[in-house]
């Protein structure tokens, strides 16, 4: 079985007094599908650096890490091939940009980007881990003041 790769981010901020994520909907997903950014790691890269390029190629907004939140594992097929995938996620604040603009060519990936309250990403989000592991971001920021 072949192994993937990737690396994510739960890239938040703090508006409006709560704290928000920077999600996107993947192109081709139909509205309401929403993801946190995350990609494939490029030859030797590391995965925080990873998650980061992700993040701001996805969303737009630049980010700078605040720790690892975890792995996500899972298998899926692909023109008739198993994969393997571990998904490393990071947690990261944002640090400048625009949600929304992104980079010249990723709009082939990403229909739409915007912020999500994290309280309702557990809900919002559309894949299981992803979700989990926006809850473990809101325990750790629970603590912080707004």
């Amino acid at each position: 079985m072949r192994r993937e790769l990737s690396a994510g981010v739960v890239l938040v901020r703090r508006m409006r007094g709560r704290w928000w994520v920077a999600a996107m909907r993947p192109r081709g997903k139909v509205q309401g599908t929403w993801a946190l950014p995350k990609g494939l790691l490029g030859p030797g890269e590391p995965p925080a650096e990873a998650a980061l390029r992700e993040g701001f190629e996805e969303t737009g907004v630049h980010a700078r890490l605040d720790r690892k939140l975890g792995d996500v594992k899972y298998v899926y097929t692909w023109e008739g091939e198993r994969v393997f995938k571990i998904v490393s996620f990071y947690l990261a604040r944002a640090a400048g940009g625009r949600i929304g603009e992104l980079p010249p060519g990723m709009e082939v990936e990403v229909a739409e980007a915007r912020w999500l309250p994290l309280d309702d990403a557990p809900r919002l989000l559309a894949y299981r881990g992803e979700r989990e592991l926006a809850e473990r971001a809101a325990e750790i920021l629970s603590g912080e003041a707004l």
